[in-house]
């Protein structure tokens, strides 16, 4: 999920810059791209994926 909201960053900050449109001095495509890339390393961390915890559960439960 934070890979999707990462690629809409992306095509946000994509529009604006070749556009050239001004939103003001704070959303900016600088400002998007860094978001970006923090959702992008969000979802590399493993923060917003949807697997398992299988270092709680026994190897029983597994092999079910």
């Amino acid at each position: 999920m934070v890979a999707v909201i990462a690629a809409v960053l992306f095509a946000l900050a994509l529009v604006i810059d070749l556009a050239g449109i001004s939103l003001g001095s704070v959303l900016t495509p600088t400002n998007l791209l860094t978001a970006g890339l923090l959702c992008v390393a969000l979802h590399l961390a493993g923060i917003g994926t949807n697997r398992p915890n299988w270092r709680r559960s026994s190897w029983r439960a597994r092999r079910r």
